[in-house]
């Protein structure tokens, strides 16, 4: 009997996918689509409560899961999901993170998730399906893992912000500096401006404090960046950025730190 065959014996084999950027899960559910169009994919889940929602009522063969999701990350979620469902950690992490995989008691796709890398991930789904294979106790992965996020920086090291319909992913290291816009932030870099859903105070959290500095109450700037510093008539101080044209206005609460500049 054929791959195809067992799998169609054993009922449609269905999926959810679950990632707090609508854009990204919309894209991996339109390629899953093409790639493999008898997958049944669930309603797409915009965090850990609302796919451990649908795994427990659903019981889906598959959940791509996002590592870092709101309500319950995506190890957390990995943790209360028993013997039936198959796991695939959909990651921005590097490779130090990556090397928790190695054992392949999970499968992995690394953003921005590549065609092949994806292709390899569905053939590799269909052939544990059509031996029946159960999916392997992710212990040992999920407390490797726990290990290797944090000693692969512990912050964050990209970016995912939204330019137009794009969702780019931007190296912390490119960023001029990030500016409060309501509910988003703005993500200055040389090349332009996008938006990542969450607020500053949030974003500003997960960034390294040596390297980002937060200058005004909206605003929070790469110290790499800045080329030097000037003091007005009034005394308020503004900063001065290395790409020679933009300058920023710093806070009285935060003149402080620059009186040494």
């Amino acid at each position: 009997m054929s791959e195809r065959a067992v799998i169609a014996d054993r009922g449609r084999v269905s999926a959810v996918i679950a990632d707090d950027e609508p854009h990204l899960a919309e894209n991996l559910c339109a390629r899953l689509q093409r790639l493999w169009p008898e997958l049944e994919v669930l309603p797409l889940a915009s965090n850990g409560l609302e796919a451990l929602r649908a795994i427990e009522e659903d019981e889906p063969d598959i959940a791509f899961l996002d590592i870092r999701m709101p309500g319950l990350t995506g190890l957390e979620l990995a943790r209360r999901i028993d013997g039936r469902t198959h796991v695939v950690f959909v990651t921005a992490y590097d490779q130090y993170a990556v090397e928790a995989f190695e054992r392949d008691a999970a499968d992995y796709l690394l953003k921005p998730v590549a065609d092949e890398r994806l292709a390899a991930c569905v053939e590799r789904l269909k052939r544990k399906l059509a031996a029946r294979e159960r999916p392997p106790a992710l212990d040992e992965v999920l407390a490797r893992l726990a290990r290797a996020l944090p000693a692969a920086g512990g912050r964050l090291r990209w970016i995912r912000a939204s330019k137009g319909d794009v969702v780019q992913q931007i190296s912390v290291d490119d960023i001029l500096y990030f500016q409060a816009s309501d509910k988003y932030t703005c993500v200055i870099t040389r090349a332009g401006e996008s938006l990542i859903r969450m607020p500053l105070a949030e974003l500003a959290a997960q960034l390294d404090p040596e390297t980002f500095w937060q200058i005004h109450r909206g605003t929070v700037v790469n110290m790499n960046e800045v080329a030097a510093t000037r003091r007005d008539l009034g005394g308020r101080v503004f900063v001065k950025l290395r790409d020679g044209k933009t300058e920023l206005p710093v806070s009285r609460a935060c003149a402080q730190r620059f009186k040494q500049m």
